[in-house]
């Protein structure tokens, strides 16, 4: 039975609210430690703490008001001026935070969250008195086979470097806190797990690890008189049926034309019908546009996520790490932003732990201690391009190179012919690592080939930019939204097809009188640039008796060519719908013309995969 089987509504409301003032909290720590004079903003975080136990009071959760309470204290000092700020003192603060998320989760299940470890809660006691905390103090109350449990202090401390031998990392326990566990790694693969106890510890002892709290679904609370809080499946509903009228109304726009087009006798019956479809027109776009809107999220809400996770890793691995976040305005659809999440941080992580040198490295190179890591979102037109960059020690091309071919994820031969800016790319390949050795943060290559499996299915692209002593830009471009997607309708062999507008530079007739051969290819000059010519007929291998008159020209991942077609209907809007049961190579999904007739609508990537 539920501990909070009578009041399982407030329980909800508790929870959501809660984990994003807690979020909140987090956020203002990371900025705190970097302002520490800065009195509203430690006012901002005792609040949360403070308003995060009162919900908690009413719900008679004592555990977690007692681990808030001890938090409070120690802001309230902090506030008071009695203290002053520390790395050490955040730590303590920072882990309680992961704990309340400990706390939060098991009550999500309905049970009522165990206390919090004692070596937090002497961890907390200690501060407050200004005391120096040893990192042992952090860890937590052992749970023999049994289920019992054993007080922390039982086991024998162990301070420094070495109480963290085989821990799980800081940034990890915030990762799995906010978002659950990483891409890659699970908890029976090699190194997800702790390793054996340090010497003095007894097997049962484990360290501190806040579990964490299992994604929340809805949109974040801005203002409770102004939001509402809707399931994501009945918004989905909404959106469908928009885009259903989306359809209806293209149908009524072919049957106007058609009407039309056979009488003119009466002007003014045609004149009424233009300017109903007309209102009807604006009022479905307006329709479509307002449910896009409320669709979108600003990505700010996940950006600050990060620079708890930039912090905690940059402490694990001994450096001195900023993370800068612009942007955090720009909106995004909520299901690209969700998506986003797990390639945002293999970069971030990357751009820590192997980008940013140590602080001696840096100053031996005139760099300053501090590293710097950039992240931020603009919007582009219909996209959304987001950068991750860095000024640590960048990619050298030639190492790159070098590891590729001693971990067999490219040939000597190919290798050799490429440039400096593919071999850049090889870094995505499934595999790829730099590090000689796996660690509980890298080696295992299992990070950038799911970075760029996962913008890639997000209909977008990933760039990167590096110098060796200069740092890496990482640039990733996306639709603002996979709902609804602006296409190119065309003409091949009396049948429509439909490709993404994002991917068409231009529209030009083909002559073939213009056309010459490039080795065994056919090719177009067009404004001096020799460009390949293909046939989209014989890409979906369909037969065709005359060659093609019309050609669009197609920008390819970094390349451009040009996809010969029989002709063109328009642009339109449209609500793509997948094909149940089978998945044919190259087809995205499908939609409906004006007329009725179903268009297919082609993943180009997919059809020109091999092609070059």
């Amino acid at each position: 039975m539920s501990a909070f089987s009578d009041m399982q509504d407030l329980l909800a409301d508790f929870l959501t609210e809660a984990s994003d003032l807690l979020d909140d909290v987090d956020i203002g720590l990371v900025e705190l430690e970097q302002r520490p004079d800065d009195a509203g903003l430690l006012n901002q975080v005792f609040r949360g703490f403070h308003t995060v136990k009162g919900g908690a009071g009413f719900l008679e959760a004592t555990p977690l008001v007692e681990l808030c309470h001890r938090g409070e204290n120690l802001l309230d000092l902090l506030r008071g001026g009695s203290l002053r700020i520390t790395p050490e003192t955040m730590d303590v603060i920072l882990a309680a935070t992961g704990e309340v998320r400990r706390m939060f989760s098991e009550m999500e299940r309905g049970a009522m969250p165990e206390p919090a470890p004692a070596g937090l809660l002497a961890a907390l006691e200690a501060a407050a008195k200004g005391e120096t905390v040893d990192t042992s103090m952090l860890t937590a109350e052992s749970v023999p086979a049994d289920g019992s449990r054993v007080p922390a202090h039982a086991a024998a401390p162990v301070s420094g470097p070495a109480a963290r031998t085989g821990a799980e990392p800081d940034w990890l326990g915030y990762y799995r806190a906010a978002f659950g566990d990483p891409p890659g790694m699970h908890a029976d693969e090699p190194g997800a797990a702790p390793a054996a106890a340090a010497p003095g510890v007894p097997p049962s002892s484990r360290p501190y690890r806040p579990e964490m709290l299992a994604p929340m679904g809805g949109a974040p609370v801005i203002a409770k008189d102004a939001t509402i809080r809707v399931d994501t499946t009945r918004f989905d509903q909404i959106l469908n049926l928009s885009g259903e009228i989306g359809l209806t109304k293209n149908r009524l726009s072919c049957l106007r034309d058609a009407l039309l087009g056979a009488s003119r006798r009466d002007d003014a019956a045609a004149e009424t019908l233009d300017a109903v479809f007309s209102q009807l027109d604006t009022l479905v776009s307006d329709l479509q546009s307002a449910v896009m809107m409320a669709r979108m999220q600003p990505v700010g809400r996940v950006f600050q996520k990060y620079s708890r996770l930039a912090r905690d890793l940059a402490r694990q691995l001994g450096k001195d790490v900023e993370l800068n976040i612009t942007g955090g305005e720009t909106e995004v659809d909520k299901t690209i932003l969700d998506e986003l999440n797990d390639p945002l941080v293999h970069l971030i992580r990357n751009a820590v732990d192997h980008g940013v040198e140590t602080m001696v490295e840096r100053r031996s190179v005139g760099k300053p201690a501090r590293g710097t890591v950039h992240l931020s979102a603009r919007q582009t037109g219909d996209s959304i391009v987001i950068e991750v960059s860095d000024d640590g020690r960048g990619m050298d091309p030639e190492v790159i190179r070098r590891k590729a071919i001693e971990k067999g994820v490219i040939s000597a031969e190919d290798a050799a012919v490429l440039d400096n800016a593919h071999c850049l790319q090889l870094i995505f390949l499934p595999g790829f690592s730099t590090r000689s050795e796996v660690s509980d943060l890298s080696g295992r290559g299992v990070g950038m080939d799911v970075v760029k499996t996962n913008i890639e299915k997000l209909k977008g692209q990933i760039d990167i930019q590096s110098s060796p002593g200069m740092g890496s830009h990482i640039v990733i471009s996306l639709p603002l939204t996979l709902a609804i997607l602006p296409v190119l309708m065309l003409k091949l062999v009396d049948q429509p097809y439909a490709i993404p507008l994002s991917v068409v530079r231009e529209i030009i007739p083909l002559r073939q009188e213009e056309m010459h051969t490039v080795g065994s290819n056919q090719a177009l000059t067009i404004r001096g640039e020799i460009l390949p010519v293909i046939d989209l007929a014989v890409l979906l291998g369909r037969q065709r008796e005359e060659p093609p008159s019309l050609a669009v020209v197609l920008a390819y991942g970094d390349r451009q060519l040009v996809l010969g077609v029989d002709g063109f209907i328009g642009q339109d809007e449209v609500m793509i719908k997948p094909l149940e049961g089978i998945h044919p190579k190259g087809v995205a999904g499908a939609t409906l013309s004006g007329d009725g007739t179903l268009v297919l609508v082609l993943e180009m990537k997919q059809l020109l995969e091999g092609v070059f």
